[in-house]
């Protein structure tokens, strides 16, 4: 038992030593996360039930618009029923899709309860399901943001300078599909310019885009070129993942269905996410909410299985309200952190690893911000989640991306990857000698059970300061989003990208350039 107290030790201090590594910044190494803790269960069996059979009863009576003429088709194919509406002014052929309960089951089921995502650096594969926990960064913002230099909209050195700073912080487990929308470039070729920084500059797994079959394409192909695997190989060993939106209500659109169908043949991940506000887009209901929501989720699941059988997916929550007085869109709240807990259920029951966020509906980094991705990130963790999105720099509702709240939100699944540790409970650890040693009226400060753990003892910030006032004053009086950041501007100038064979990235190089011209001289 001393052995192991020992080693327990040993560790604490190894990882205090890569907590102090790169310029003194406390930060957690990496590692996989696993939530010990049972999920909270908000609704009772009979309430689970019948939340189930109101999505499957949907699907029966009222069904999905989809547009997308092989969306339909598939689903043709397999048995539904599909009503053909034509072609949709600007949007392709549409038409409703209704499936049976029964079918909806079967395909559902066949989708992994748990799988693996395979890195560029082994080390950093991720596993989804059997409570693991993955923490993603934020992605797809229009905006950028700091303290310095303001809102204004996304461009390539800010995309590129925010993927170095993701690459520095451990504690976030995977890119988010471009934490900024690089507006300065061409929109019909951003998607390879994002795809070759994401690729050259992080070992960690990255996200693609799903807005249609090109960008899943062409991000299978980096993802091969970067691994150095066939897409054979890809195929058992799924390197990309993506989020696929539902059009709540009850639809799905055409360069969504197209790029879901792309990932399922590819044997590639998607996270199937109805994004609703309730009151807007859903009944006004938490329980007509979560029905809605899980009837369009197990739509793009059994889809994807119709596809190619054995899908992995990710049941995707995202279930908001809205402000009554405004009709704008709040994040944060009560009634998210319930809608994250009822949603990891849902996703249990149907036996699929939860998708859940990290979000703020404040337009800038104040308390607003921490207390809103706070109760946030509890609700997912709590309800179960296998991937917190949108975990960690996320503002204005998901129209912004922060560099500052991007530390302060590492900070937060930092202390929350803390609390997840189990707690020993042995001899070594309860320390009865040191409580006789001091006795009544003591203190601990100098017992050899206090000097063999102080360094190690405690969760060390990286953005929080523990001073007095009087020295927090006399050293700048800076507020934490200003301590941000500094945090920030220090990890990009001492961020170096993991090593990548250069024969590696010249293929990466030449093979964007050559879809650069092949998409440049397409007819329009």
């Amino acid at each position: 038992m001393q052995g192991r107290a020992e080693n327990r030790r040993h560790d604490a201090r190894r990882e205090r030593r890569e907590q102090r590594s790169g310029g003194g910044i406390p930060r957690l190494p990496w590692r996989r996360i696993v939530n010990p803790f049972p999920p909270l269960e908000i609704l009772s069996a009979d309430q689970l039930e019948a939340i189930h059979g109101a999505g499957l009863r949907i699907l029966r009576e009222m069904g999905v618009e989809v547009l997308g003429a092989r969306a339909l088709d598939i689903c043709e194919r397999a048995g539904a029923s599909v009503e053909r509406e034509g072609d949709v002014a600007g949007r392709g052929a549409a038409g409703r899709v209704r499936l049976e309960p029964g079918q909806v089951e079967e395909l559902v089921a066949l989708a992994p309860s748990r799988f693996e995502l395979f890195a560029r650096n082994p080390a950093r594969n991720l596993v989804f399901g059997d409570r693991h926990l993955v923490f993603g960064a934020v992605g797809g913002p229009a905006f950028v943001t700091d303290i310095d230099r303001g809102r204004r909209p996304g461009n390539a050195a800010d995309f590129e300078a925010y993927v170095r700073v993701i690459g520095s912080l451990d504690i976030i487990h995977q890119e988010g599909g471009g934490p900024l929308e690089p507006t300065d470039l061409p929109v019909e070729t951003r998607h390879l310019d994002m795809y070759r920084t994401l690729a050259t500059t992080l070992d960690k797994s990255w996200q693609c885009l799903a807005l249609g079959r090109t960008p899943v394409e062409d991000a299978i192909e980096v993802a091969c070129l970067t691994r150095r695997v066939s897409r054979e190989t890809l195929l058992r060993e799924p390197s990309l993942m993506t989020i696929v939106n539902s059009n709540s209500p009850l639809r799905l659109d055409g360069p969504m269905s197209d790029g879901l169908i792309a990932m399922a043949e590819a044997g590639q991940p998607v996270v199937a996410t109805p994004m609703s506000l309730a009151g807007a887009m859903t009944p006004i209901s938490l329980a007509g909410a979560l029905a809605q929501g899980h009837a369009e989720a197990l739509f793009m699941v059994a889809l994807a299985q119709l596809v190619r059988p054995g899908t992995p997916m990710v049941y995707g929550g995202f279930t908001s309200n809205v402000d009554m007085k405004t009709g704008s869109p709040a994040f944060g709240t009560p009634e998210y952190a319930k809608a994250a807990l009822a949603t990891g259920q849902l996703a249990r029951r149907v036996g699929l690893p939860h998708r859940s966020s990290n979000v703020t509906s404040s337009p800038t980094v104040d308390a607003q911000a921490a207390y809103e991705s706070e109760m946030s990130i509890w609700g997912a963790v709590l309800g179960g989640a296998s991937l917190v999105y949108q975990g960690a720099g996320w503002l204005e509702g998901g129209l912004t991306a922060s560099f500052e709240k991007l530390i302060l939100d590492a900070e937060l699944l930092q202390q929350m990857a803390k609390v997840l540790e189990p707690v020993t409970v042995d001899d070594d650890e309860l320390g009865l000698e040191a409580i006789a040693e001091v006795g009544p009226g003591g203190h601990f400060f100098g017992t050899a059970h206090t000097l063999a753990r102080y360094e190690t003892a405690f969760y060390q910030p990286m953005l929080s300061d523990w001073r007095n006032f009087e020295n927090w004053h006399d050293d700048g009086a800076r507020t934490a989003t200003e301590r941000a950041n500094a945090i920030w501007k220090r990890l990009l100038a001492e961020y170096v990208p993991p090593t990548l064979d250069p024969g590696v990235v010249e293929a990466i190089d030449d093979f964007v350039a050559r879809r650069k011209r092949e998409i440049e001289g397409a007819p329009g």
